[in-house]
């Protein structure tokens, strides 16, 4: 776990003698070790918003391999500097103005034995009426028996809008690759200043869900939830207490006995659910026989189809895709502008995790410390949105650093 050390009365006084905007250093390891070298950091806002350009938006600077974490501020041109020790880092920006958002990254930025200037495009984007609120997926202990489990997965959707929003034709799918630790090649890094630069489509794989109803079936009020059963829609509480109960009449339930037949991981759905509420298989793309959704890093998005239905678009020459260096692997190439809201979950045990998100979707990431314990990854409460208008708000940068946390339990946990 990182330890964070707070010097900031000693950084104030530093930048105000230098006359220049600072940082703080949030770190692990003091002091500095080996060659210092400055990184210069320029925010650049899409072609159109150079009006957004604005003092003091936050930039944060991680060593990869350290987790050594630096936070500077941006001055009124969009430049933010901060002096680091040699190392790869990672570099993300995240400004929200009213609801307009701008995000941007660069991964592997080498800074060693010179000065880097770094300029990062930013992409704008709107914050999402729909959602993900919460992703169970890691697992917990099989207490009193030993052993572990991971057969309760689920998510869960928010209304964030002020209006009634609708769940159907709502699409669901995970991240080519599966683990954040896996090599993915479905993006590349400019050589020279190390932005990651993607695909203009996100790869999802293995299979697209989609909740059913004729466009008004399933309306979801303002602040209200629902939840879907990515696996097991039963009490698992029964067997393991430490588990969740996933049989609920209000629940959605990815289930699907003909593509998906491992009976371990989708069990015949309890008595509560209701057979509207079990999910169509659009398009399975990969060989399981159980729907495989990450426990340790996942990255999930929610969409939904636009100008064609998804069932006329996974039709399409080039809508599915094989996966580089796979034989049997296929994605459905979902369009970037469909995605409604996105989750990059990081495995907190390992260095050597890599972005598949793009910022548009989700700039950042949140870390799972563990598998097996119970946790889960939860978005934290807008506290003054939610007093303005009456209704739970969630955070929505469309940064999952800023937006969500690891939680010590699941919600649905009685």
């Amino acid at each position: 776990m990182k330890r964070y050390i707070n010097i900031l009365s000693f950084l104030i006084a530093l930048c105000v003698a230098a006359s220049f905007q600072g940082c703080i250093r949030l770190s692990s390891s003091d002091p500095f070790e080996g060659n210092i070298n400055k990184l210069d950091i320029n925010a650049v806002y899409p072609e159109g918003y150079s009006s957004f350009v604005r003092q003091d938006v936050e930039v944060t600077v991680e060593n990869v391999n350290s987790g050594d974490t630096y936070i500077c501020n941006t001055d009124a041109s969009g430049n933010a500097e901060t002096d680091v020790p040699n190392g790869i880092y990672r570099v993300s920006i995240s400004d929200r103005n009213g609801s307009d958002i701008f995000n941007g990254s660069a991964d592997k930025v080498n800074v060693s034995g010179k000065d880097v200037t770094l300029n990062i495009s930013l992409t704008h984007s709107k914050g999402g009426t729909l959602v993900i609120k919460e992703i169970y997926c890691g697992g917990c202990s099989k207490y009193p028996q030993e052993g572990t489990y991971q057969s309760d997965q689920y998510m869960i959707i928010h209304n964030n809008d002020s209006q009634t929003e609708y769940l159907d034709s709502l699409c669901l799918g995970t991240l080519s690759p599966y683990n954040s630790t896996s090599t993915n090649p479905w993006i590349s890094h400019d050589p020279v200043t190390g932005e990651t630069i993607y695909k203009d489509f996100i790869p999802v794989i293995q299979a697209v869900w989609e909740i059913g109803g004729d466009g008004t079936t399933f309306p979801l009020q303002p602040g209200e939830d629902a939840v879907i059963c990515l696996k097991g829609a039963i009490d698992h509480t029964v067997q393991y207490p430490l588990s969740v109960n996933l049989n609920n009449p209000a629940y959605f339930v990815c289930y699907n006995s003909t593509y998906f037949p491992n009976t371990t991981f989708h069990p015949v759905p309890g008595d509560q659910i209701r057979q509207d509420h079990i999910l169509d298989v659009v398009v399975k793309t990969g060989q399981a026989n159980a729907y495989t959704v990450s426990s340790s890093s996942p990255a999930v998005i929610i969409f939904k189809a636009r100008g064609i239905s998804i069932q006329d678009f996974v039709k399409q020459d080039g809508s599915l895709i094989q996966v580089p260096g796979s034989t049997i692997d296929y994605v459905t190439a979902v369009p970037v502008d469909w995605v409604i809201d996105g989750i990059e979950i990081f495995d907190g045990r390992s260095t050597s995790n890599a972005k598949r998100l793009t910022p548009v979707v989700d700039a950042g990431y949140v870390s799972q410390s563990d598998i097996y314990q119970g946790h889960t990854l939860f978005r934290h409460t807008d506290e003054d949105a939610t007093a303005k208008n009456g209704f739970e708000v969630l955070e929505d940068t469309n940064n999952s650093t800023n937006d969500l946390y690891e939680r010590e339990t699941q919600s649905l946990h009685k």
